[in-house]
């Protein structure tokens, strides 16, 4: 080998970052993934953006603006996206893998406590103070993202336009968000300035000293260039991995076995809604309880607070979901090996299709970058997403503090009706106490569900 040839190796190699850096650092993002999204994407950018300098703030911002267009966690789609551009498929792969599996570890673990020692007074009185501060949370997503999107009157507008299509009319979640979606593209176009909020990631001020932007500057990102034959093997892969199962499920149990119907409901969910957890929340909520049976009211906000109290995304709230549906109809199998079972199929067939639509998707939102449309459009569909998860908010409000909730319908106007006489008074007490700790003093959120979960269960067991 020539010294010249050595040396242009050796620059090479400093363009890339090794795989095995990268893998400590996602694990390390994976174990403190706390807080939600926007906790979770702020650790990623101090991380990959300020300390490790691997990717430039453009193009990071440009990656979360189509994760958070995408149905599923967006920020576990950023990790896949971020990694996919470091190690190709693989990176991405890990990347997303990791992000998910340490959540996914305790849930389970805690699904299993919860289905075999609910009965016990000790996991009942956890479990009353941890909801009353997952409300707390959700008000918390609702003010941050609403501070950030809600720019000018007309983003005012379309987050009221959102929670009250989705909560008096229930509106389905893709029709509000591609409804946001156009009036922020020809909004774009006619009052560029009214939708400047998400405008210009794409153009971020660039340079070669981080290490994505320097490996593309080499030529060493050919595998983000778009391709019609690798969009066509990326898309029969992963559709056989996500639907393959889904199809043996069918044909061995048919359609009425609940490891099938979670199959089903829980892959038209991967691909229908948006928003993040907050925001398909409600939806999952009213089919697992409503349609399927396979949960109570109050257990919803029960799985909720696990996932809100363990790294990773909280879309892994449907694999408590998935545990309890197969748990109480287990059919000839053991109940907690059904639950397992359950879990883990539910948890395939949501995240499966995240990597799908990075895979299929990242080559050719990289060659969007910069483009204005794009970001138009997310400004208006950013501001949409705060009436979705107002609408979250509220319905958590009401169930925390009334024990049976009703509802009646008068055309397509669908009104939630608390019954009074089963008010919890020491619910709201905790879910005042903990919004006042979290909006007022900034206590930090697993401060606030610790405390909380300590004086819900001396009050359960105080009568209170």
């Amino acid at each position: 080998m020539s010294e010249n040839d050595s040396e242009q190796q050796s620059q090479s190699a400093d363009l890339v970052v090794s795989f095995r850096e990268a893998f400590g650092a996602w694990l390390k993002i994976a174990l403190l993934s706390f807080g939600g999204p926007a906790g979770q994407i702020a650790l990623m950018h101090r991380v990959l953006v300020e300390e490790k300098k691997w990717i430039s703030e453009g193009r990071f911002l440009h990656a979360l603006n189509y994760c958070m267009l995408l149905p599923g966690p967006e920020a576990q789609q950023l990790a896949t996206y971020i990694g996919w551009l470091l190690h190709k498929t693989w990176g991405g792969l890990v990347a997303g893998t990791l992000f998910i599996l340490p959540g996914a570890v305790v849930v389970l673990g805690l699904s299993v406590l919860y289905a075999g020692f609910n009965d016990l007074s000790i996991v009942q009185a956890i479990f009353f103070g941890i909801k009353a501060a997952v409300l707390a949370v959700v008000v918390q997503a609702v003010l941050r993202i609403g501070s950030r999107a809600l720019t000018n009157n007309l983003m005012i507008a379309i987050a009221v336009f959102a929670f009250v299509a989705i909560f008096f009319f229930a509106v389905p979640f893709p029709v509000i968000i591609i409804t946001a979606a156009v009036i922020g593209y020809i909004g774009g176009r006619l009052k560029p300035t009214i939708f400047a909020g998400g405008a210009g990631h794409g153009d971020a001020e660039e340079t070669e000293d981080d290490v994505i932007d320097a490996a593309a500057a080499a030529g060493r990102l050919n595998h983000t260039k778009p391709s019609m034959a690798r969009a066509v093997k990326v898309l029969l892969i992963c559709l056989t991995l996500w639907l393959g199962p889904v199809a043996v499920l069918i044909s061995w149990l048919g359609l009425n076995n609940v490891f099938t119907q979670e199959s089903l409901f829980f892959s038209k969910m991967a691909v229908v809604t948006f928003g993040g957890a907050y925001a398909v929340l409600a939806y999952v909520a009213q089919q697992a309880v409503s349609t399927y049976g396979w949960l109570a009211p109050g257990e919803m906000l029960d799985g909720l607070g696990m996932a809100e109290t363990t790294p990773g995304p909280l879309i892994m709230v449907v694999q408590f979901v998935g545990f309890m549906g197969a748990y109480r109809n287990p059919g000839l199998l053991d109940p907690m090996l059904a639950g397992v079972l359950g879990a883990a199929i539910t948890t395939w067939v949501t995240f499966v299709p995240c990597f799908l639509w990075i895979f299929l998707g990242g080559p050719y939102i990289e060659s969007l970058r910069g483009n204005k449309s794009l970001s138009t459009a997310l400004t208006a569909i950013t501001a949409a997403i705060v009436g979705v998860v107002l609408n979250l908010a509220v319905w958590f409000g009401i169930h925390v503090a009334f024990a049976k909730v009703g509802e009646q319908s008068f055309g397509p106007l669908r009104i939630y009706v608390p019954d009074w006489n089963t008010v919890e008074i020491a619910a709201v007490i905790l879910a005042v106490m903990a919004m006042v700790a979290m909006l007022r003093f900034k206590v930090g959120m697993i401060p606030t569900l610790t405390a909380s979960t300590v004086l819900g269960t001396a009050m359960f067991y105080a009568g209170i």
